[in-house]
């Protein structure tokens, strides 16, 4: 029986270590495109134009299979990120979010929010909807064809699910991009 539980934790324990190599050989594959610079004494006011960039590839493809993507929210500013934290807590409304300013990645232009937009103009937040009947769901359809570009999306996280949010950080930690590390703007 000792045996075998060994075999099992040790069985275990190779799965954990192979997920994470792939992550992380993920992740590196990103990283590897851009350089990093330091900056504390300004904060990014718009996306990082490597992001808004994917953005665009985003809906052209996902335009190509039939589905149309409205992105709802992107850089956000430590004020409207803590405009945002407070829903649910100090003003009325659902809990949106568990990030205060300067918590998210929104807050230094890598993150976006998208919706689907329906061919009436109607947005909808629907993660089983499908528009273009193929026997898939549109949004699941949307968040895979994003992270093939190279975004994280928020409906893979453990805990909190953000089904809208996609994110990339090319290597970054929260804690990196507040202490002035930043994803280096590529020179035209």
């Amino acid at each position: 029986m000792k045996k075998l539980l060994n075999l099992l934790l040790l069985s275990l324990f190779a799965f954990v270590a192979f997920q994470s190599f792939l992550f992380i050989k993920g992740n590196l594959e990103l990283s590897g495109q851009v350089e990093y610079e330091v900056n504390v004494e300004t904060l990014p006011t718009e996306l990082h134009p490597i992001v808004a960039e994917k953005v665009e590839i985003l809906k052209e493809k996902t335009a190509e299979k039939d589905i149309a993507i409205l992105i709802t929210d992107d850089y956000r500013s430590f004020d409207e990120q803590d405009k945002l934290y407070d829903k649910g807590r100090r003003t009325p409304g659902k809990i949106v979010t568990h990030a205060e300013g300067g918590e998210s990645y929104h807050n230094f232009g890598l993150a976006v929010d998208f919706a689907l937009q329906l061919e009436n103009g109607n947005v909808i937040w629907d993660t089983e909807y499908d528009g273009n009947g193929n026997g898939q769901s549109d949004w699941f359809e949307v968040a895979e064809i994003a992270k093939e570009l190279g975004f994280q999306w928020g409906g893979d996280w453990r805990g909190f699910k953000d089904y809208p949010h996609l994110q990339m950080d090319f290597g970054l930690t929260i804690n990196n991009l507040q202490g002035g590390k930043r994803p280096k703007i590529p020179q035209s």
